[in-house]
């Protein structure tokens, strides 16, 4: 299955959007971005799991979908006073999330980096090798 704009709109509950309209075509290119993303980072897409890029696809534009500009907007109100701020924490790229990534590709995620041992090899009596602590 490839990814449409209408399953977009599923995913974020709002009606398809008339197909010559500007926001089908942003949709339309936000997932021919968003693969062209996993490609680059993770080569040929045909030898992904299928289903597994179709939701990263779905998951990450419907993401973008919902706030392209990953702004924030703050009001704050106490009696007659209020104030508000506006935050943006992004350049409006669609974002792919480490745990998406995981999903794409669930064997890269057996680093052994980091990993402690929980047993080590005995100390030899006379090592050349002691350091003053044992």
């Amino acid at each position: 299955m490839a990814v449409t704009p209408g399953d977009i709109a599923v995913e974020l509950g709002r009606p398809t959007p008339a197909a010559d309209s500007v926001e089908f075509a942003q949709w339309t290119r936000w997932i021919a971005r968003a693969r062209m993303l996993i490609q680059a980072r993770l080569g040929d897409l045909s030898l992904l799991d299928q289903a597994v890029l179709d939701e990263v696809t779905v998951l990450a534009v419907a993401a973008h979908a919902k706030n392209p500009d990953s702004a924030t907007q703050v009001d704050v109100r106490i009696d007659d006073a209020a104030t508000s701020r506006r935050y943006s924490t992004s350049s409006g790229a669609i974002d792919i999330l480490d745990d998406w990534w995981d999903w794409l590709s669930p064997d890269s995620g057996t680093s052994s980096a980091f990993t402690i041992s929980p047993t080590g090899a005995p100390d030899r009596s006379g090592d050349s090798g002691y350091y003053g602590w044992r």
